[in-house]
This record gives structure tokens, sequence and C-alpha cells, in this order.
């Protein structure tokens, strides 16, 4: 081993390396030095002047030759630890690859007994999961058959007590029950195809049937006569209405308001001396007088929201208009404008006040009956006076 480091010595002596200027640069800074022997530009002839600058100093040459001997030694010496550090190293970096090589084959084998549990794992919470679906599948159907269950036991009570309540005609007990069995037969809705679900949605239209038809005679009942009477059960019976089918509600009002209106199409019948244009205000004066009288007495009977005073003038408008076109039609000749102008003010004093009174929210509901009773009376009356003087007809507004 020595002959080799011996060989790789010589090499080394024998070899002149010259690094390039960029190479050289980072040496120097990295291992600064100020021995002319580690500089790149070294002359050998500039240093042996710098030894030996005299004759004189050519006296200690063999001090110089041995320390030049010594230090060589010194440098073949580094160079031989370096040399056998690079063997060293090389042994170690082998049986590092092959220290290396071992834990790799330990970790594949580890891997693979890693893989294998987890496709183990895998399957086992496949398992698991199949499991948990089907019992939520099973709590699904178990709630959704509870559910059927407890709305079946409500609604086969509702309409039970539903039944007794019509009976009895406690129309204020009835809401509640009423309104819980309607949104309980929501939930069936899918269900009819069952004969005993069916039976009991045929049970409950049927109760509604009853209810609509013995409140509206209850109604009728209550005001043939002169002193309308059971005035609590009335109210509790509009509130019966209101859940029920709108046009049963829709029916009772028209009839409510043509009865309330009676008495108006008797006094100004057309035969009658109040139903001229002259004597207009006194059509405005009664109608004002009859709703005082009617919330006085019947106002809270109804709901607010019905707005029945309402009702009742908005009629009475389209009743007015129809009656006074016909009555103007008839007698035309008559007309004049002194007459027209009065009753175009009567008229326009009474609309401020509605307006004042009343906002309208009926109005909707009854634009296409006002359509078609503007049509019918156009229909049937010939020669209407509103077409042949367009002028007069643009400052009447009469409802």
């Amino acid at each position: 081993m020595e002959n080799h480091e011996e060989d790789d010595l010589e090499e080394l002596r024998s070899t002149i390396y010259t690094f390039p200027p960029n190479v050289q640069n980072v040496i120097e800074q990295v291992l600064p030095s100020t021995d002319p022997l580690d500089q790149s530009n070294f002359n050998v002839v500039d240093y042996i002047n710098s030894l030996f600058p005299t004759e004189q100093s050519l006296s200690n040459i063999d001090d110089v030759v041995n320390d030049m001997e010594l230090k060589i030694h010194n440098i073949d010496k580094d160079i031989r630890s370096v040399v056998r550090g690079q063997t060293n190293v090389g042994q170690d970096g082998r049986a590092a690859l092959e220290d290396a090589q071992k834990v790799i084959r330990q970790l594949f084998v580890h891997i693979k007994d890693i893989k294998d549990k987890a496709e183990q794992s895998e399957e086992v919470v496949k398992e698991i999961t199949r499991d948990i679906k089907q019992l939520d599948f099973a709590k699904r159907n178990l709630t959704a058959s509870i559910t059927a269950l407890n709305h079946l036991h409500m609604l086969v009570e509702g309409v039970d007590s539903l039944k007794v309540l019509t009976q009895k005609k406690q129309y204020g007990e009835i809401i509640l029950p009423l309104q819980a069995v309607m949104e309980v037969m929501q939930h069936f809705n899918s269900y009819m195809d069952i004969p005993q679900v069916k039976q009991l949605s045929d049970q409950v239209h049927q109760i509604h049937i009853e209810l609509a038809q013995q409140i509206t005679s209850d109604f009728k009942q209550a005001f043939s006569g002169q002193n309308p009477k059971h005035f609590n059960q009335l109210t509790e019976g509009c509130l019966v209405l209101s859940v029920l089918d709108p046009k049963v509600k829709k029916d009772l009002l028209i009839w409510f308001v043509n009865i309330q209106l009676q008495e108006y199409a008797h006094l100004f019948d057309e035969n009658q001396d109040f139903a001229w244009l002259d004597k207009i205000d006194r059509r405005y004066a009664w109608i004002k007088k009859h709703l005082l009288d009617f919330e006085s007495k019947f106002g809270t009977i109804f709901p607010q929201d019905w707005e029945i005073s309402e009702r009742i003038a908005v009629q009475f408008c389209h009743v007015t208009r129809e009656d006074l076109a016909k009555l103007m039609n008839k007698r035309r000749s008559e007309i004049d404008v002194k007459l027209l102008l009065y009753a175009i003010q009567r008229t326009s004093n009474f609309e401020s006040l509605l307006a004042k009174r009343f906002i309208g929210s009926t109005l909707e509901t009854t634009d296409a009956k006002s359509a078609i009773v503007n049509n019918d009376v156009t229909e049937k009356v010939p020669g209407n006076p509103f077409e042949e003087e367009n002028e007069k007809v643009s400052k009447l507004h009469i409802y």
C-alpha cells in the first residue's frame, strides 16, 4: 500500500496543474496565503534571488535547502494523508451504498406489507360501509313509516273531531283541527291509491262541503229577518270560510253585498223620482248612511281583511253606473249642460270621499266584472249618450 502511495505521490510531483483564473480566485479566497510558493504567477528565478540577494547570503544555502526539504517532506505528508483519506472514503462509500441497498430492500418489504394491510383494511371498510348504508336505509324507511303512521293517526282523529264539531256548529273550535287536517292531507297526496287513505280524503272533502253549505245557510237564516242573530257564531264561521275553498267565500260575499243593496235598488228604481240626475246626491247620501249603519251593526261580524264596506261601495258604484246609463239613455232629451255639470260635481265629491275612505284592495277582483258590465251595457243600450256626446261624457266619472 505504501508503494502505491509513493507512486501517487510521484505522479502528483511530476504533474503541473494549471487552474482557470476564476478557480484560482476562489482558491485564494478560501485558502488565503502570502507564501510566494502558493502564488499562481510563481517565478523560480525571482524566488531564488529573493532568498540570496547577495553573494554573502550564499553562505547559509545549506540551511535554506534543509528548510526546503522539510517543507517538501511536510507537503508530501499532507498529500499522503489526503490520498489515504480518499481511499478510506471510497471504501466507506461502498459500505454505505451496500447499507443503503439493504435498507431499501427492507423498506420495500415494509411497503409491501403496508400495501397488503391497506387492501385488507379497505375490504373491512367496504363491509362496514355496506352495513352502515343498509342501516341508514332502514332508518329512513322506519322514520318515514313512523311519520306516516303519526300523520294517519292525526288524520283519523282529526276527521272524527271535525264531524262532531260540524254537527254541533262549534266553528270556533273547528278552525285549528281543520287547518291541521288540511296540512296533514298534503302528506298523503302520493298515497291516494290506498283505499283507506282515499276514503279519509273523501271524508275531509265532504266535511268541507258540509261546512260551506252549513255556514252559508247560517248567514242566510241570520239575515233573513230584520234583526240578524247569532253574531258570534257567524264571526267564527267567517274564520272557517277563510280556510275553505276561496269560491265559497266569494259566493257568500256576492250574496251578502247584493242583499245590502236591495233597498237601494228599490228606492232608486228608474220609475222613482229620486232616480234622476237632479237628485243624484241622494244616492250618495244613502250609501254613506247605509255604510255607517252597517259598520255599527255588523262590522264586527266579518274579518277586517274581507273589506265588506269597500265591497258594498264598489258594487254600489257598478249598480249606479249601470242604472244611470240606462236611465240617461231613456231620458236623453231631458239632459242639459247644467244638469250634467251638477251630476259631475256631486259625483266627483263622492269619488274623493271614497278615495279617502277605502284603499281599493278589492278592485283587482272586480275589474274583470266591471269590464263585462260595461260591454253588456254598451251592447244592450242602443244610441248610448256616452258615445254621442263625447265632450260631456269625458267629464262624467261615474263608477
